[in-house]
């Protein structure tokens, strides 16, 4: 059985979110809360919110212990983009993107 948890219009490239879930993938729950904490980067706290959240998922709806879970899969996508713009010399603008991404992690049973 799994569980899922996921964050929408997190404001943050998925390219850099996807470098912390990388380390992620496959770790028991308890490992993975401890890596995120330790973890240098900002969005630690962020994808911390959601393995709590995917776990307490797993635990009251489907009445799994949360110690034999571990992150069977997590993944980012992109969202919508900001599109800003910003005054250059002579007269000119160039764009800015401001990104955000759509985070899911997905937790289950150690088989």
């Amino acid at each position: 059985m799994q569980a899922k948890a996921t964050a929408m219009m997190m404001r943050v490239s998925p390219r850099k979110v996807r470098l912390l879930l990388d380390e992620l993938r496959g770790k028991q729950v308890t490992e993975a809360m401890t890596l995120l904490q330790f973890s240098d980067m900002p969005v630690a706290r962020d994808v911390a919110k959601i393995v709590k959240s995917a776990a307490a998922n797993a635990e009251n709806n489907l009445n799994m212990s949360t110690h034999n879970l571990r992150v069977v899969a997590c993944w980012a996508g992109p969202g919508p983009s900001l599109k800003r713009f910003k005054p250059r010399s002579r007269g000119r603008v160039s764009p800015i993107v401001r990104r955000t991404s759509h985070v899911t992690i997905v937790v289950g049973d150690r088989e």
